[in-house]
């Protein structure tokens, strides 16, 4: 059999399956993944200060774009560091640690962003009940 045969043969036979796997990668990530946790704990209490406050279709935008973009990051973060921890048997290397490294880079810069989105959609809304 050859390389063309070989990925015929495990590659997804329908969407569904490919839908079924991409689920399962979702629930990995959300049951193994702590930081996932905090992700979506954070991002329920963003959506509900979303409906508390009726804020306008521009702002859930936004507050959603950022959301997604953190899970999608952390996503992307757990997948390379499990690539690296599989190619490197565990064993410490420079490379893999730079590779680690920057991917939580990532998460962190684009949370950051997300703070900073939710700040400025948040505060006036909280400043107007307070002032």
């Amino acid at each position: 059999m050859d390389l063309k045969d070989k990925r015929k043969e495990v590659q997804n036979k329908t969407f569904l399956t490919s839908l079924k796997y991409a689920i399962c990668g979702i629930k990995t990530v959300v049951k193994e993944e702590n930081n996932m946790k905090k992700h979506l704990l954070f991002a329920t209490i963003t959506i509900v200060l979303g409906f508390f406050f009726k804020i306008t279709i521009t702002k859930w935008l936004w507050i959603l774009l950022s959301i997604f973009l953190v899970i999608v990051s952390e996503m992307l973060n757990t997948a390379l560091e499990n690539l690296v921890d599989l190619v490197t048997e565990y064993k410490y290397h420079i490379l893999a640690k730079k590779v680690k490294d920057i991917a939580a880079g990532v998460v962190l810069t684009i949370s950051i962003f997300a703070c900073i989105v939710g700040i400025i959609i948040y505060i006036p809304e909280i400043l107007k009940i307070i002032l």
